[in-house]
């Protein structure tokens, strides 16, 4: 009985071991406030690309309403384990003219970099 007492911890954290990282949702690209979809902005899922020997992660925001709407955004970068590569990016302002798009971006030189997110709130 104390046999299996003592062997029951190490079967229970044998079977935590599974895939190493934390896994990246690669359908949530965009994360955003409630606000900024009622402010009309919409944006596209960033895309990723090489850039120079740099990572470029670009997104297009669409404003569809008659006046401009000033916003802030920030893409955090993740290697392709799914985990957070640092430092994270500074914060960010644009203002998207009125019935019109903008494209942001960001550089990454961290030669991990794999995906993106962003998140963008008023």
């Amino acid at each position: 009985m104390r046999f299996l007492m003592a062997l029951l911890p190490v079967i229970l954290l044998a079977g935590c071991s599974s895939k190493p990282g934390i896994a990246l949702n690669n359908q949530q690209r965009v994360v955003m406030e409630s606000p900024v979809l009622t402010a009309g902005i919409i944006p596209s899922s960033p895309s990723v690309s090489d850039s120079g020997g740099q990572k470029k992660a670009t997104s297009t925001l669409n404003n569809n309403q008659p006046h401009p709407v000033t916003l802030h955004y920030r893409f955090y970068w993740y290697d392709k384990q799914g985990l957070d590569l640092l430092p994270v990016a500074e914060s960010r302002t644009v203002t998207v003219p009125a019935d019109s798009s903008i494209e942001i971006s960001s550089l990454n030189g961290n030669l991990d970099a794999y995906s993106v997110r962003m998140y963008l709130y008023l």
